[in-house]
């Protein structure tokens, strides 16, 4: 993967899937890492990893929705390695559950960890991707930042406003001359344990939902998004859809505009398990 070599990544949500695979790529291309979770055994196999590959590391437990802590931790991160080029803004969770029954804590968690702390990593470290004369911010959406789908309420507004931000981002550092690009990924179905940590609203089977996402519904393995993310940053895209479903379903929403959603509160229902 060429143009990585030299540069510093930042990479949070990295104790695991995505995240986890982003740093290795990231290595494997030269890159110099600052990687973080609250998964403190996961994010030391990361290290392990990455270590093991001959690059310069920095590993720490970091909750992205503590924001003071984040913006201590991004001056840590440039007094580190003199420098920061990019920040990969992973870190999320997953819940499942209707609005009607979803207690206002899990949707404000939802937001904290899915959104704020999106803002909160990207705040943090834009005056040091500006000074940096060659700044990236890559910020992790959804397939469901594209379009919504029943029992995803919370998860989809946290999706939608990563996009939304990021997209508004990008054209602000081409208006003001910033030496910064921006781009917002788009995953479809990851073979990751996103599913299998996620939590339900009251009511519903956690097992049952995470094994019908792990055999129904994922289909790329993290390393192929890994791939697929750093071959976008290359190449400066505005949006990275990754996965043949992500694909599939933003042309379908393309053609149909709203007409996708009462096609999905029909079909999403005789789908899920119950």
């Amino acid at each position: 993967m060429q143009g990585f070599a030299g540069k510093v990544a930042v990479v949070t949500g990295a104790g695991s899937g995505i995240g986890q695979a982003l740093a290795v790529e990231l290595a494997r291309a030269g890159a110099q890492l600052a990687i973080s979770d609250v998964d403190t055994e996961g994010l030391a196999e990361t290290e392990r990893r990455v270590a093991a590959l001959g690059v310069r590391v920095k590993a720490d437990r970091l909750d992205v929705t503590e924001r003071e802590a984040f913006l201590i931790y991004a001056d840590e991160v440039k007094e580190h390695f003199g420098k920061v080029n990019q920040i990969y803004n992973n870190a999320g969770i997953a819940y499942s559950g209707d609005i009607e029954i979803t207690p206002f804590k899990d949707i404000e968690r939802v937001m904290d960890v899915d959104f704020w702390g999106v803002v909160n990593g990207t705040k943090a470290f834009l005056p040091h991707l500006i000074a940096s004369g060659d700044g990236h911010v890559i910020n992790v959406s959804s397939l469901f930042g594209l379009l919504s789908v029943p029992a995803q309420g919370a998860y989809n507004a946290a999706k939608f406003a990563v996009r939304g931000f990021t997209e508004a981002l990008r054209q602000e550092m081409v208006v003001a001359g910033h030496p910064v690009k921006v781009t917002t990924v788009h995953p479809g179905g990851i073979k990751t344990a996103i599913a299998r940590n996620a939590t339900v609203a009251e009511g519903l089977d956690a097992a049952a939902l995470a094994e019908f996402f792990d055999r129904r519904l994922a289909s790329t393995t993290a390393e192929e998004a890994a791939r697929v993310i750093l071959a976008g940053v290359r190449k400066n895209r505005a949006r990275v859809l990754i996965g043949n479903d992500a694909r599939a379903l933003d042309l379908l929403v393309r053609i149909t505009g709203s007409g996708y959603q009462w096609l999905f509160s029909r079909a999403i229902p005789r789908l899920r398990p119950r």
